[in-house]
């Protein structure tokens, strides 16, 4: 007999489990099923391990030709990150290398939690603009200006703001992306991409600290900076301001050319034309020695190397509570450009992903950078679309590119000593002149279906910001977005029913008010989502001015449109579930209609409705004569009812 044969015929024995017999025994059933019950479990886990933290999905089926595409990808962004990542720690009134941190820790940890792969997280300028924002306004109070503090004041932002995404992922809370109106969050970032240009052209023309000594600090108005900028614009240094508006012009007509021509020549859209600017310049500020002229340059950049371990302490009570207001709206903010770019590219490519682990991922990375001396990273849509064009597969591609720049922090800083500061600032202009692209199009759509109400949000939420500050434009948005979700919410619908022509249909007569008909003597209300506390404040009101009106849109002010009614027809088909508010909410309806000597009927309840309508009291005080399967059945017993009362 073969030795395989062999193998199959030889019985199964456990070496573990032994009993009086001997020392072997076969595999018994519970063994077996014992065996199986480890396996599962062991297969669960896997599973689970795979589904929280997503390299344990991607890396083991990793191949070398989707390494190319990421390693490719990756060196793309790089060119692109490098100088925005400087820029950005200027704007978070941050010493350069922060901005370069900022990209490494975070990158680190998305690449191993997140669930998007063409996601690149970093910096962004509305995040760092609301960095610098609050940086400047706690250094005001404590009367200091010194690096440490900020970088201090940035670390326990970012914590927060970290602590902040982390609970709201846990508690599975992803659904706050939607809460924000799109009118306010396109006033507001519209806003802050005037704020931040404006406050740029004082650095372009190096005028920030003259205006400071004239008494326009960080603490006036937009407006008041612009018009400062205009009035003293003859005072500006001419050769910063010649180098910082060339530099612009540089990026705007290359950004021009790679929109004209990207579909005629796909390869222009990796031109790193902000690497270009930063490159070509430093070059000439080198050659030329415009420092020597009174140019600001970068010069010797402090740091550099893996960022080192700093706990962010707070100097005090009062700065821990400016450092979470700000952090609030950052997590907001951050977190929805994030999901809108993961979203998009799961749809794409058809994978899954999943708001809650993005929170989670996010949450981690900003709650772990917050102790290496970073600000808050989030993904951004133009890095990220490069990225998805350059080739990228997979969250390895993120990986790479911390890489790349962990290098440029070992190696490459002395090559930006001559970068000029004004050019950087040209580099922030320029991206936060992409904040405005969709403002046009947004403004043309609402337009279009004439929705008032969002243009009047987006210019307040605009005009606050422009002309108050970023403090009170970030509080109206936010505000102003929870009223209007709490407004929905409370605001039940429900909406009358007619009957379509001679058959035993209805519908809204709302939606059709050509062929429904209203039923004499007869209400009939639809009502179309689950009833709880929240929403059925208002369910008599509207219901009293249905009665009078059928129309909710009719002034309360007006004469009653319709004759009384006798009775009354719940459909409560739609209306999946309610509460113990709703119930005693609905027995105060029904005992106020009998009181008017108006009969109540439900049609449609479901079963674990009709549980509540029991033990309430609503099953009896209705009766349980009046509950129906159809709209016509409960019609049929008013008839049968009025045709008796008519005969007797």
């Amino acid at each position: 007999m073969s030795d395989s044969l062999r193998t199959l015929s030889t019985p199964v024995v456990d070496f573990e489990d032994t009993d009086e017999e001997g020392p072997y025994t076969e595999e018994t059933p519970l063994t077996a099923a014992s065996r199986a019950n480890n396996k599962g479990d062991w297969v669960t886990f896997k599973n689970r391990l795979k589904y929280y933290v997503p390299v344990f999905s991607w890396l083991p089926s990793y191949s070398f030709q989707t390494f190319w595409g990421d390693f490719v990808a990756s060196l793309t962004v790089t060119t692109i990150l490098l100088p925005s990542g400087l820029s950005y720690s200027v704007l978070a009134k941050l010493p350069a290398v922060h901005g370069l941190y900022s990209i490494v820790i975070p990158g680190i940890v998305y690449a191993f939690l997140g669930t998007s792969r063409q996601l690149v997280i970093g910096p962004e300028a509305l995040v760092s603009m609301l960095v610098g924002s609050s940086i400047v306004q706690q250094q005001k109070y404590m009367e200091q200006n010194d690096p440490e503090t900020a970088i201090i004041i940035a670390g326990l932002i970012t914590f927060f703001v970290g602590i902040l995404t982390l609970i709201i992922g846990i508690f599975r809370l992803g659904f706050i992306d939607s809460v924000l109106s799109r009118a306010l969050l396109r006033g507001f970032i519209s806003a802050v991409a005037i704020v931040i240009i404006i406050e740029q052209f004082l650095t372009m023309t190096m005028l920030t600290e003259q205006s400071i000594r004239d008494g326009v600090g960080h603490a006036s108005s937009t407006v008041e900076k612009f018009v400062y900028i205009v009035t003293h614009f003859g005072d500006a240094h001419q050769l910063t301001t010649v180098v910082s508006f060339s530099s612009f012009i540089f990026l705007m007509i290359g950004g021009i050319l790679k929109a004209r021509y990207a579909k005629r020549y796909p390869w222009t859209q990796f031109v790193p034309e902000i690497l270009l600017c930063a490159i070509i310049f430093t070059i000439l500020c080198a050659i030329f020695q415009w420092n020597e002229d009174g140019v600001a340059i970068l010069g010797n950049i402090q740091g550099g190397g893996f960022p080192s371990f700093q706990i962010p302490t707070p100097p005090s009570k009062t700065h821990v509570l400016d450092c979470f207001q700000t952090a609030v709206l950052i997590s907001v903010v951050g977190f929805v450009e994030s999901i809108v770019v993961t979203k998009t590219y799961g749809t794409k490519y058809n994978y899954s992903v999943s708001a809650n682990r993005e929170l989670v991922a996010l949450g981690t990375a900003n709650l772990i950078c917050s102790f290496f001396q970073c600000f808050p990273a989030y993904g951004g849509m133009a890095r990220s679309s490069i990225n998805d064009r350059a080739g990228a597969k997979t969250q390895f591609a993120g990986l790479i590119t911390c890489i790349f720049v962990l290098i440029c922090l070992f190696f490459l800083l002395p090559l930006f000593y001559y970068l000029p500061k004004s050019v950087l600032a040209a580099i922030i202009s320029f991206a936060a002149l992409t904040l405005l692209h969709e403002l046009p199009e947004d403004l043309h759509f609402m337009y279009k279906i004439r929705a008032w109400n969002d243009f009047a949000l987006l210019f307040l939420t605009f005009f606050i910001t422009i002309f108050v500050s970023i403090e009170y434009g970030t509080l109206i948005a936010v505000a102003l977005s929870l009223v209007l979700v709490v407004k929905h919410t409370t605001y039940p619908r429900i909406s009358i029913l007619g009957r379509m022509g001679n058959t035993n249909k209805f519908k809204p007569i709302k939606d059709f008010p050509d062929s429904a008909e209203h039923v004499e003597g007869v209400l009939v209300v639809k009502i179309s989502e689950p009833l709880y506390f929240a929403n059925t404040g208002q369910l008599k009101d509207r219901l009293r001015r249905l009665e009078a009106f059928g129309d909710m849109s009719v002034h309360p002010s007006e004469e009653a449109r319709l004759s009384p009614i006798e009775n009354v027809i719940f459909d409560i088909e739609t209306m999946e579930d309610l509460d113990a508010s709703a119930a005693q909410i609905l027995l105060e309806i029904v005992e106020a209609y009998h009181n008017r000597n108006v009969t109540v009927f439900f049609v449609k309840i479901r079963e674990n409705q009709k549980k509540l309508f029991v033990r309430s009291g609503l099953w009896n005080k209705v009766g349980e004569e009046h509950f129906f399967g159809q709209i016509s059945d409960a019609l049929e017993y008013i008839n049968s009812k009025t045709l008796g009362i008519g005969i007797a």
